[in-house]
Formats: structure tokens, sequence, C-alpha cells
């Protein structure tokens, strides 16, 4: 795996007062959206009773696609919190006054928890900082304003819809919230990240001549663009990866943790395996989803697959899938591309017909996979694949999106997972569930 230098190390994540300020910020600004009923991002929305919201416009669905079709949400409001009366004078403290008796009831008692609770101690001063009001409107206004000058803010200023009301109020908050979300990363850890933002607010940028001119990269499929990540090839050298490495190293352990999966929906009668496009569906190639836009799946039995988990928690998962692809016989993924070149793809072989008779070609570079071996490769290519077996043997391979760890820096990836967590958290408050109406 490649290794990045000192000023590429991440930071520590930020838990200023700063940035739960600016998360403060970014739930009454939505929800100032909302009422004007200009756009609905209801991911940072809290509990509440529930009312309907008339949304105008909606651009979460597709990162470069501005759709102007006007549609009804359910969304939960923020409810005002209630202030808790006082009691009588003369008690201090939270509590109210209460009765003598009471009082003398517990007061023997109420020495007991004093003592556990180690009240009698001198208290030590605390170091935690009140704001009031004024206070807080002059932090986040001078995180606006320094986040706006930023290469993120000067990039979402960049949109051609900046400004006005048809602008994506996700890109609006982005420079902000990166801002406060990584106070200590600098500017020019920021320039490809800034870029990305840049082509995707602007999709009719050109890109680098290394991809417009190779005739096998799809360039009008490019739909998440990160500039300057320099030179690719279709396939790639598996030993350069530690995951490979950890992948053929645990074989037969991943082949038993499959089988024991297998075993667990047969004894359950509950089939996992689903097709998550209509491509996948038509060509009969169905997956086993462990992991979905990177994380992990509700109620799924990964006690029966403990090392495949780890080892695939091992690499910054993208936001696609990450599972077992069962292909059938006589049957392919059709020619396509993938159009984000942040992304890698390995596969490791777990059924793999014989004779050769699977295979996968990406660029002008065909391969078979072998089991207990790695493929890795770069979709931006296009590429197709075909299980041509004539006894009934299905192809099986452990598939695994990752961002890509040989270009991109550990900061860089930790800001753009931030930013596809974002987006994942406000394309489910539209109600968007599958992984193929994801663009990013």
């Amino acid at each position: 795996m490649a290794t990045t230098t000192a000023n590429n190390k991440l930071p520590p994540s930020s838990s200023s007062p700063c940035y739960l300020l600016i998360m403060l910020w970014t739930t009454t600004s939505m929800m100032m959206i909302m009422m004007s009923n200009k756009h609905y991002c209801g991911a940072f929305l809290g509990s509440g009773s529930t009312t309907t919201i008339t949304k105008t416009t909606s651009h979460f669905a597709n990162m470069n696609t501005r759709s102007s079709n006007p549609s009804t949400l359910l969304v939960a409001p923020l409810s005002a919190k209630k202030t808790a009366k006082r009691g009588g004078g003369g008690g201090g403290g939270f509590g109210g006054g209460g009765s003598t008796s009471t009082n003398k009831k517990n007061k023997k008692k109420g020495r007991l928890i004093s003592t556990l609770n180690d009240e009698n101690k001198p208290k030590k001063k605390s170091n935690a900082q009140t704001y009031v009001k004024s206070e807080q409107d002059a932090l986040l206004q001078s995180l606006a304003t320094q986040s706006a000058t930023n290469p993120i803010g000067r990039a979402v200023s960049s949109s051609p819809y900046y400004n006005t009301p048809d602008m994506d109020p996700f890109w609006e908050l982005m420079p902000s919230l990166i801002s406060s979300k990584f106070p200590q990363v600098s500017d020019d850890q920021l320039t490809r990240v800034a870029g990305f933002v840049r082509h995707t607010l602007n999709p009719g940028l050109p890109l680098e001549d290394e991809i417009i001119n190779n005739p096998w990269r799809p360039h009008d499929e490019i739909h998440a663009y990160m500039p300057g990540l320099g030179p690719t090839q279709p396939f790639l050298d598996p030993s350069s990866l530690d995951l490979c490495q950890q992948l053929s190293t645990n074989y037969d352990t991943i082949q038993s943790e499959y089988k024991a999966l297998l075993d667990d929906m047969s004894s359950k009668q509950k089939d996992r395996f689903q097709s998550v496009t209509s491509m996948n569906y038509d060509s009969g190639w169905k997956t086993l989803v462990l992991f979905y836009n990177g994380h992990r799946i509700p109620n799924f039995p990964y006690h029966l697959c403990p090392v495949t988990t780890k080892i695939m928690e091992s690499v910054p998962l993208a936001g696609r899938i990450a599972g077992f692809n069962r292909q059938m016989p006589q049957s392919g993924i059709p020619l396509h591309s993938d159009g984000n070149n942040m992304w890698l793809t390995c596969q490791m072989g777990i059924t793999i017909p014989s004779k050769d008779k699977a295979w996968i070609r990406v660029g002008e570079e065909t391969k078979h996979w072998k089991e207990g071996e790695c493929l890795l490769y770069d979709t931006t290519y296009e590429h197709e694949t075909f299980n041509g077996s004539e006894e009934g043997e299905e192809r099986v391979v452990l598939h695994v999106d990752f961002f890509n760890t040989l270009k991109m820096t550990e900061v860089e990836i930790e800001i753009m997972r931030y930013i596809y967590h974002l987006r994942e958290e406000f394309m489910k408050a539209e109600g968007v569930a599958k992984v193929g109406a994801q663009i990013l």
C-alpha cells in the first residue's frame, strides 16, 4: 500500500465547540430552507411531529443532474425544547423547595450519596467555554468567511448556480462542514478534493488528456472525477496492495465462511443474494452484499464471516457494494464503464469454472479468475465479463470496491468518505435507497 508523507497524515478529528456549532447551524439552516420551500435536505433533522413539506427542487439523486419535478415528502421537524419549571424558593440547586419533612427523611441518605459521589471533594474548575448567542453568531460567520476562501469554498463558488435559488444546498454547506470537521488540514491538502468538487458542480469542465486521449476510457461517462491522480492502467499489480495479499493468504477461511453463509440462508430459507442494478439482473449476476455504501448492513450474520469482514474493513471501502458476486453459466456483464476515477476494484476467485471458462476484459486486456488469486483493476476502463461454462458451473468472486490508496492521500480519502457519508444521509432523507441511484 502506498505510504503518505507526514503532511498528508490526517489530523485528529475535531470534536471542538466550533464543529458542534457548525452542525447546529447546519440543522437550523436546513430547517429554514425547508420552511421557505426552496430545497429539502432532511439528514440533520431531529425527532418530532410529522409534517408534510412540498419540495420544489431536488438535486440529491444525481450529482450532476438538476430535476425540477415537485414531490411531497414526510419529514420530522425539530421540536421546541420545553423548559422545566423550577420549584419554589428556598430549595436551591435544580430541585424545588419541597416539604421540610421530606428533606429530613432524606438527609441521612443524601449524605451517603454525597460521599459515594465524592461531592465533598474540591470541585475541579471546568475548562468548558460558555457561548452566548452573539459569540456563536460571530464564530459561525467567521468560519463561513474563512471557508469561503479555502480551495473547497472557491470550488463551490465556481458553480454557475452559486448564489442562486437553484444552487444545491448540500454543496453550499460543504465548505463550512469540511473546515470545521478537518480544521488542521492545509489548503495544499485540499487541492485535489477541491478539483473533484469543481468538476462535480461544473460537469462541462475538460478532463485531463490522459483520459480524453485513451480510447478504452469513455470520458463522456466520467461522473465523479478527481484531477491529478496521474496515469493508470486497466489491470494493476495485486502484490502492490496488502488487501490482495491478505485475501489470498486467507482464501481457505474465506471460502469456508462463504459456505457458512450459504448454509445459513438455506436453513432460514432466506435468499440474501440480490441484483443491485437492472444490468446485473438481466445478465445473471447477483451479489451477497456484505457492505453497502462503505458500511455494514443491519441484521447481517457477520459472526459467520469474521475473517472476511475484518479484512474488508481494513481498507477504505467505497460508496458502492462489497460482497460475494455470483455469475450464472452462459451469462455475463455487458460492456460498460463505472465513471469514478477515485475507486479501484479487487476480486478474488472463490468458486471458478474449470478450463478458464470465466473471464473479464478490462480495456484491451483479458484475464481469467483463479481460486484464491486476486485481480485488481480500474473500472474507468470499459469492461465486461462472461461465464462460458457448459457444465452448469457458476462463478463466485469476492468483490471489493475501495478508494484508490495507491494514488490518494489519507487526508483526501477521509474527506471523500465524509462527503459520501453526508451525501447518503441527504439521499436517505429524499427516499433514495438504491445503490444505482447514487451517482457519486
